[in-house]
């Protein structure tokens, strides 16, 4: 075989690798992709699906920053306050070259579906005014093959009296059949009566109030009807406070035990095995009854003690049920098992006692373990939806995020605001993401390493 022919077989197999590898790329990612801008549009279930839509827009992106800068002096969240005034601009082709009459108005519109519909909150209709539109411009334009006009019009909004911090401004801009909106300085949200009526939720958003508009409404519209706190902040908070917990617990209690099992003699040890190994065959719903009534019980009554009848809705039950797993457990034994006894051995004649080396000499040689077990449990503590949906019932600022997912599915999934929803969704994986990110290096040591027995 000729050297051309060896290089050109060569390429060819790295070519098919890589075609392969982007094909099971496009199709496992491709999905997730499709969701998260999905996620950005007003509207997420449009079709035919199109990439090129008003939120991804860098022009729209740099509107947005200006409009909330000069609506409230945040370009990020926008708003309006007052004493400020801002200006939108807008241009119809029209065929005659009088402009065409524009109806604009400032609607008193809930900020949004489900959630959001519950609370009263200021009116943007009751505190700014609308000076306008004024005609700007006008100059012969070619739509096609249609011959007519283009005239440009100025809209200015004013919030001109004392008031409160406004989080939006809606404007709807009607105009008569036959005009076509050609540009504006921020794009509608949606086109109504078909294409007659410009809609905007907010013509002061700010950069992220636009481009993540579902973002922001995720924490926004879900407040708390005793407090008015977000709820979606704390359901994030009381994840992450209760993941941490059981990364906690899960480390110390299976450490010990792993090594117990490992590398300590006592009587029923083989026994204690095999029922831990039977332990983990046992799926969650066989027990998840008997478990309940131990929590309602406030686990034989010992609750009592302290002053607590039950342990239901309780962050404590939640967590003491699920204190440390069986399969962290026998991940820990089996790395103990991979490290040589001679290095406790050397510790012990150097009087070190079985706590000292546990906690001295083995614990520091089992960080690929430990990381890969962190973020299992983690992951695990923080996706886990079926025993806190037991566990936790009421009220609602003591939801786990899962949870709180779960009701917004349940508000708004009914009434098809599914951008919400999908904001829910990629903002919960967020963390998960960048943990994997940031310790992968300790998880893939901790399955080569604990996978490999000396």
């Amino acid at each position: 075989m000729s050297p051309k022919e060896a290089a050109r077989r060569r390429w060819a197999r790295v070519a098919w690798a890589y075609g392969l590898l982007l094909a099971f790329g496009v199709f496992f990612v491709g999905p997730f992709l499709m969701g998260f801008l999905a996620s950005l549009k007003t509207n997420p279930l449009e079709w035919p699906f199109t990439l090129g839509f008003p939120q991804v827009s860098p022009k729209n992106w740099a509107a947005a920053w200006r409009l909330g800068k000069e609506g409230s002096g945040d370009p990020w969240l926008g708003g309006m306050r007052p004493g400020r005034e801002v200006v939108l601009e807008v241009a119809y082709f029209w065929p005659e070259p009088t402009p065409p009459e524009l109806q604009a108005t400032i609607p008193r519109r809930k900020p949004g579906a489900g959630m959001g519909a519950v609370f009263e909150g200021p009116y943007a209709a009751d505190y700014v005014r609308l000076l306008g539109p004024e005609h700007a411009e006008t100059r012969p334009f070619r739509l096609g093959e249609a011959e007519g006009y283009l005239h440009r019009f100025h809209l200015r909004i004013a919030y001109e009296k004392e008031g409160p911090h406004l989080e939006r401004v809606p404007l709807d801009l009607e105009v008569p059949r036959g005009a076509v909106l050609l540009a504006a300085t921020l794009d509608p949200g949606r086109m109504e009566r078909r294409g007659r009526v410009a809609s905007w939720d907010n013509v002061v958003p700010g950069l992220l109030g636009y481009a993540f508009h579902n973002y922001v409404r995720a924490f926004r519209e879900t407040r708390s009807l005793d407090t008015g706190q977000s709820l979606f902040l704390r359901w994030t908070l009381n994840s992450f406070l209760i993941a941490f917990i059981k990364v906690l617990t899960t480390l110390v209690f299976a450490s010990m035990a792993g090594y117990a099992l490992a590398r300590l003699r006592f009587p029923g040890k083989e026994a204690l095995f095999l029922f831990l190994l039977f332990s983990m065959m046992v799926p969650a719903q066989v027990t998840f009854i008997s478990n309940y009534l131990v929590l309602k019980d406030g686990i034989f009554g010992l609750s009592r003690v302290f002053g607590v009848e039950t342990l239901l809705n309780t962050y404590t039950g939640l967590i003491l049920s699920t204190l440390v797993g069986a399969g962290a457990v026998f991940i820990m034994k089996q790395f103990f098992e991979s490290i040589p006894r001679e290095v406790e051995e050397a510790a012990l004649i150097d009087g070190a006692t079985p706590v000292q080396t546990l906690f001295r000499i083995v614990l520091p040689m089992t960080t690929p373990a430990l990381g890969a077990l962190s973020i299992l449990t983690f992951q695990g503590a923080w996706n886990e939806f079926f025993w806190p949906f037991i566990v936790l019932t009421s009220p609602r600022e003591i939801y786990t995020l899962p949870l709180g997912l779960l009701s917004f599915r349940s508000a708004y999934g009914q009434v098809g605001d599914w951008g919400l929803i999908l904001a829910g969704g990629f903002l919960s994986m967020i963390p998960i993401l960048i943990l994997f990110a940031v310790f992968q290096r300790y998880f893939v040591e901790g399955v080569s390493v604990g996978a490999v027995k000396e």
